[in-house]
């Protein structure tokens, strides 16, 4: 089932790489501005201008310019970056790892926080364990990342200085990031755990297990969690997903030399080449994490490995 599970994700990938280019692609030359002349300047001469855009290809229809970029990507070939003059795979290639590196911390964080403090919050509702985990739920919704990421580099890098405020190098320098992207998601999470666990405890089969004398530690970790995982593998997928968006801010607020910043300077500078490869790499990545997840659940539940 796994070999089928992967021919249909290989089947939809190309339609949905598409649509997200071709959606990409209009919606960048919808919006005011004009590559050229932000490179050249509003006093360059008309002459001066006509070259550069015969040079760049933008002198083309847009039917042509999107068949030009089809026909290259088809090739692996994503063009050259209109403001950095070097090739786009070579662009996103050296800012991708230090979007991965963080998504993964935040990531990390969110389940590290969320499992543990939902679990403890199930077993013992209406504790002060509870209320804390609600109160981190809480502030994780209610913070968003474009006022969490100043507030903490005011708090830790600015008036206590434990922290650098921007750039990427030890792990100092992930703290503030990871927090300020993973806090929100560790929010959903532990919600999303407490829930199960409290549905997952109350199941006959946890009562039966208890019944025959398991310990209660293998009740919660074996019995209980483990069905409890379902949903909560299903919408950290989603949000590990989500962290790709939510990286976009994190790293412009932060100056994390990602693949989202990237993306936000080369929308910046209308280079659109470097614009649709940056969302190309998004969308693989988002499609690979999908199909984890589907493969993670199959291998938590038997009964999804024979679905057809």
């Amino acid at each position: 089932m796994t070999g089928s599970l992967l021919r249909r994700r290989l089947v939809l990938l190309v339609p949905t790489l598409l649509g997200i280019v071709t959606l990409v692609f209009a919606f960048l030359h919808l919006v005011p501005g004009d590559p050229v002349e932000i490179m050249l300047g509003e006093s360059a001469a008309p002459a001066d201008v006509a070259a550069l855009r015969r040079e760049l290809g933008l002198d083309r229809p847009l039917p042509a310019q999107y068949a030009r970029f089809l026909a290259r990507a088809a090739r692996g070939d994503l063009g050259r970056s209109i403001v950095l003059r070097t090739s786009v795979a070579r662009a996103v290639a050296g800012r991708y790892p230090a979007t991965l590196e963080l998504a993964g911390a935040a990531f990390a964080l969110a389940l590290g926080l969320a499992l543990p403090l939902g679990v403890a919050a199930a077993l013992r509702p209406g504790s002060a364990v509870d209320r804390g985990a609600r109160l981190v739920s809480l502030a994780g919704a209610c913070l968003p990342g474009f006022w969490l990421g100043p507030l903490l580099i005011l708090l830790f890098s600015l008036r206590l200085a434990w922290l650098p405020v921007s750039g990427r190098g030890g792990l100092a320098h992930l703290v503030l990031p990871a927090t300020t992207l993973g806090l929100g998601m560790s929010a959903i999470l532990v919600r999303l755990v407490r829930t199960s666990m409290i549905a997952a405890l109350g199941e006959d089969f946890v009562r039966s297990a208890r019944a025959k004398g398991a310990p209660e530690w293998r009740v919660v970790a074996v019995h209980a969690l483990r069905n409890a995982l379902l949903p909560v593998t299903t919408v950290a997928g989603l949000q590990a997903g989500a962290l790709l968006a939510g990286a976009i801010i994190t790293e412009t607020i932060f100056a994390w030399p990602g693949l989202g910043r990237l993306l936000v300077q080369a929308i910046d500078a209308r280079d659109y080449p470097l614009v649709q490869g940056c969302v190309l790499a998004i969308g693989l990545t988002y499609v690979g994490i999908n199909t984890a997840t589907d493969l993670l659940q199959r291998a938590i539940d038997p009964r999804l490995r024979d679905a057809r």
